[in-house]
Order: structure tokens, then sequence, then C-alpha cells
């Protein structure tokens, strides 16, 4: 009798000493077994890309993808993802040689060797990423995987109404043209503003260095979100586990 193309793709995904899939989803956080069960008879997993829809599939986790709904199951429990707000006069890096306040200095309870997605400088505060999951963090900073981030910035007043269309229109930098995504003003005070960036762009100093060509300069400079992850209530100093979603959204943006 000649399977159909769908049982076959099953059964090339099939690990006969690995875990039942609705295990391994319900091992991952995304319900109860039965729940789990409804949501591959619904045809709303994927195993290395293929729909899944017919139970008693066994996976092995360390080599199979998962996907519910287009959304990646973090498979490895031992894998963290924080988001950390980082305080100002803090330097991006796990080992500082000259002896200034470092991120290692607030992770040191969490297991493995963290990295962090990307760099703030040490004048910069807010949302930095922090993970142990390698390939993620190496996607998330390369160029061709850049999400969209986040600044609120204090810059002098007041602001021209036509400066966010200069800066979606571009501007000349050391390197080339640099474009911000949105711009907005967020509130004004006396010979203050506080804006709003939206940028791809990964460039060293970039924010600093765009307001500071279109005659405001910086005078303090945060950053509130990148891609689905939100910076939040989080105090200086503090971090939080990401959620399922926004560890989800990441593993999109990085193509994964």
């Amino acid at each position: 009798m000649k399977r159909t193309a769908a049982a076959r793709d099953q059964h090339d995904r099939h690990d006969p000493g690995g875990v039942r899939l609705q295990k391994v989803l319900a091992g991952a956080g995304w319900g109860s077994r039965r729940a789990c069960e409804a949501l591959i008879t619904a045809g709303r997993v994927q195993v290395d890309g293929t729909v899944v829809s017919e139970l008693g599939l066994r996976v092995d986790p360390s080599r199979r993808t998962v996907h519910v709904d287009g959304t990646r199951v973090v498979l490895d429990d031992t894998l963290v993802y924080l988001a950390f707000n980082k305080p100002r006069g803090v330097v991006s890096t796990m080992n500082d040689e000259r002896g200034r306040p470092c991120l290692a200095d607030y992770v040191e309870g969490h297991r493995g060797r963290l990295f962090h997605v990307g760099r703030l400088d040490a004048d910069t505060e807010g949302l930095l990423l922090l993970t142990n999951d390698g390939d993620l963090a190496h996607r998330l900073a390369h160029p061709s995987y850049e999400v969209a981030k986040t600044y609120v910035a204090q810059v002098p007043g007041p602001v021209p109404k036509d400066l966010g269309r200069r800066l979606r229109a571009g501007v000349e930098l050391e390197e080339g043209t640099v474009r911000v995504d949105s711009f907005r003003v967020v509130d004004s005070l006396p010979g203050k503003a506080l804006v709003e960036v939206v940028l791809h762009e990964g460039k060293k100093h970039v924010v600093r260095r765009l307001l500071d060509r279109v005659g405001h300069p910086v005078e303090s400079l945060s950053r509130v979100q990148v891609g689905p992850v939100r910076l939040g209530e989080i105090r200086p100093g503090r971090s939080r586990a990401l959620t399922r979603e926004e560890v989800g959204g990441l593993h999109r943006a990085a193509g994964l």
C-alpha cells in the first residue's frame, strides 16, 4: 500500500528513539499534552519545515527544528534569553581590562556563558539582549539580519517640523547615507526635546552621529526596544527572561 506524501514526510522525520512530539511541545511550555496534541492534529506544528498533523511522531530535540504557527519552539532548556536594562557608565563587555563596570557584574548568577547581542556605548543606557544561544546572537548581530531598534534621546530644542522628513530621506555620514525608519517628538520642554528614533542601522554611535549632524546633539540616550522586545518597566541593572513570543520573534528576525 502506497503512503501519502504527508505520511512519507512524517516517516522521514520520525526518530524511533526520540520523544513524542506532543511531550516535547508540552515540555517547552506550549500547554498540556492534550492541548499540544490538538495543535498537531490542527496542522499548526512543523518539524524541519514540514507540517505534521498526525500523532505518534517521535523526535530527537537535539536534531530537529520545531515551529508552532511559525514560531520557533526552544527545545533546549539550558538556553537563556534575557532583556537587560544597562545602566549608564557600564561597558558592553563581559570582561573589561580597565576594571570598569561591565555586564558580568550583573549576570554572574546565570548558567553558562552569555553573549550580548550588539552593544551600547558606556554613555547610553537601556535595552541589551543577553543569551547563551550563540547561533541566535551571531545572526542578530550580523548586518544582513539587522532588526529595528528604538531609541529615546534628549536633545536641545525646539525641534523643527521637517526634521523627521530629513532623517527619513537620509543624512550623509562618513560611511555614506543613513536613513531612519521613523522619527517623532515625544515631549517638548523649554530649550529641550525628547525624541524617538527607530532604525535598522547597527553602525557605531549612529544615533548620536545622526542627531549631531542635523544640529541636535544628544544629551542623553536610551534604547527602549529591539525587534519585538520592549524595555518596559525593567529597572537599571536588572533583567527579565524573554517571553516565548519574544524569543520566537527574534528567531523569525534571524531566519531561524
